[in-house]
């Protein structure tokens, strides 16, 4: 029975009715839902894009969330005022690097919105635009509507975060985010605010940017691959990920003792979603569907088999421009009034009488006509670098990012070392009897006997710097000397990056030391799975020498840090 119908006659009424040919009438219902003639629910057209900018804007308000979150979490510790490397340094740098040069050079060199405000306590600073931030993306996320300011703030909050991060923000995916980010603007109207803005449908040319970006993502991830590694050419290249991958997560463990032959249809599908994948989008709706269908799939599983912070829930974004109202329809609740209702009417509505065109939409078009061009011409080096034997990754061409290259995993490191942070309160370092403790992270390998991290989408920016500290040597990462030290002085901020303090509730170490490791995997059922240890590891030798608080105040001082004030 229908809810919505009227309420049934009694019997005889009901006969009377009929024989008479005559009802008395009825108090209004509420409008059904629409159906077809065979009294079925009608379905929703394809071809129309309404429900598809509802998920796309709340996914990637999700991301922008998460990736929000994170900053107002870790800024302070890595780029604030007495951050690991702090804004306020790279900012003066500048300035005097371009000091014969205009503001508005030094700006387009380098856009944020620090450039802007008092630089004498730039944690308040990075505090709210992270929380700005995280209450827009939170509005975004709950509704399902935004407008171009609101988006536009978005982008140009996480940009000027982006723009001042120095390594800590050099990851592909914030790029991505920017770029995608970029294209989330022209989705919506430019002041409404409504999940079905009725004179704003979804603009064909931005849902073909956001093909294209997934497009260039995916092909580029291929590429990268098949003319770097010579383990991707073998199919061997699993053997070895899981364990030696930025962060793992507990599947990773179990997946890498995975038999040989998983391991190389891994590799072989791998190759297949992103080199042949990628042009389903150019066939045709239903394999554009495929396509969308696939690649989320894919991103799932790499989210299930290890911690590669927002980027897969980022690539995941785009991939929904593939997906038209019908297809997307099953997410939505059907009846009167709903999303779907009120979509199925404005279909029949666009399939009558064609409304008379209005400024606005006008303005609008033309808006979307100059953003194709304009993405057309910044992809012109982007399509070159693909074509190229030589192709780099995870490089953007302007200061805005919005066109740019990426690519993963390009090759890959055939076995896993770790810098393990130790301290001692002995005063000699180099005294036989000397304890030294270990430093623990939050989610790094350290400790064996720790179980690998589930976090993502979060993501620990310190975490993954460590691991590419790891096959370097501290010269190339002086940060993480300016971490020892802040370890000597008990800093509170720099702890909070840590999971374990060895030196807690005791006076500060005297010495701080690196110690490079090697870590491979226990074997499942073997001797040190038995002792409850995830991890084996071996020494290699010294990462960098033990290291008093003195010393290194010299070495501070020459690079404009702040100094470490002991406990």
């Amino acid at each position: 029975m229908r809810p919505d119908g009227p309420t049934m006659a009694a019997p005889e009424e009901s006969l009377r009715r009929r024989k008479t040919g005559y009802s008395h009438p009825e108090p209004e219902s509420p409008p059904a839902p629409a159906r077809d003639p065979a009294g079925s629910p009608a379905h929703l057209h394809a071809g129309t894009f309404w429900l598809t900018r509802i998920v796309l804007l709340k996914a990637l308000a999700f991301v922008y969330f998460v990736a929000f979150l994170v900053a107002f979490h870790q800024n302070k510790q890595l780029i604030g005022d007495r951050g690991l490397l702090p804004c306020r340094v790279l900012l003066k740098n500048f300035q005097q690097y371009f000091q014969d040069k205009t503001s508005w050079e030094v700006f387009s060199y380098m856009p944020t919105i620090l450039w802007l405000t008092d630089w004498s306590d730039t944690n308040s600073t990075l505090d709210s635009l992270a929380l700005l931030g995280l209450g827009i993306s939170s509005f975004v996320l709950i509704t399902g509507c935004a407008n171009v300011l609101l988006m536009a703030a978005l982008w140009g909050l996480y940009m000027s975060l982006v723009n001042v991060g120095h390594v800590w923000y050099s990851f592909g995916w914030e790029s991505q985010l920017l770029e995608t980010g970029f294209l989330g603007i022209f989705l919506c109207p430019l002041w409404t605010l409504s999940r079905l803005p009725q004179h704003t449908p979804t603009s064909r040319i931005v849902l073909w940017g956001f093909r294209w970006l997934i497009f260039r993502i995916m092909l580029g991830a291929g590429l990268i691959k098949i003319r770097g590694d010579r383990c991707w050419r073998d199919l061997t290249c699993m053997d070895f990920h899981y364990e030696t991958q930025p962060v793992p997560n507990p599947v990773a463990y179990y997946l890498h003792h995975s038999p040989w032959w998983f391991h190389r249809f891994e590799t072989l599908s791998n190759h297949f979603i992103e080199l042949l994948v990628p042009f389903f989008l150019f066939l045709g709706r239903r394999a554009c569907i495929i396509h969308g269908i696939l690649q989320i799939l894919f991103q799932a599983v790499l989210i299930v088999s290890g911690n590669l912070s927002f980027l897969n829930w980022l690539t995941m974004v785009p991939s929904l421009a593939c997906f038209d109202d019908a297809a997307l329809g099953f997410l939505f609740p059907s009846g009167p009034g709903s999303l779907k209702d009120r979509v199925l009417q404005m279909q029949r509505e666009i399939r009558g009488a064609q409304p008379k065109p209005r400024f606005g939409s006008v303005v609008r078009r033309a808006a979307n006509v100059s953003l194709g061009v304009l993405l057309a011409w910044l992809s012109v080096p982007v399509v070159l670098n693909l074509l190229s034997s030589r192709q780099v990754m995870n490089t953007h061409f302007n200061s805005l990012h919005i066109v740019n290259t990426y690519g993963a995993f390009g090759s890959i490191t055939k076995e896993r070392t770790e810098v393990i942070l130790q301290g001692t309160a002995s005063p000699n370092a180099s005294a036989p009897d000397a304890v030294w403790e270990d430093y623990e992270f939050k989610c790094k390998p350290g400790d064996p006997s720790r179980r690998p991290c589930l976090i993502s989408p979060y993501h620990y920016r310190l975490d993954w710097l460590m691991w590419f500290a790891a096959f370097q040597t501290y010269e190339h990462n002086d940060w993480i000397l300016h971490l020892a030290g802040k370890l000597l002085a008990s800093d509170a901020e720099a702890l909070s990056l840590l999971a374990h303090n060895p030196f807690a509730s005791r006076p500060p170490p005297r010495w701080v030391r690196g110690e490079h490791y090697r870590y491979k995997f226990s074997r499942p059922g073997g001797r040190h799975a038995a002792e409850g240890k995830w991890w084996v590891r071996k020494r290699i030798g010294a990462y960098f020498p033990p290291l008093s608080l003195e010393e290194l105040r010299p070495y501070f001082r020459d690079r404009g840090w702040p100094l470490p004030q002991p406990l």
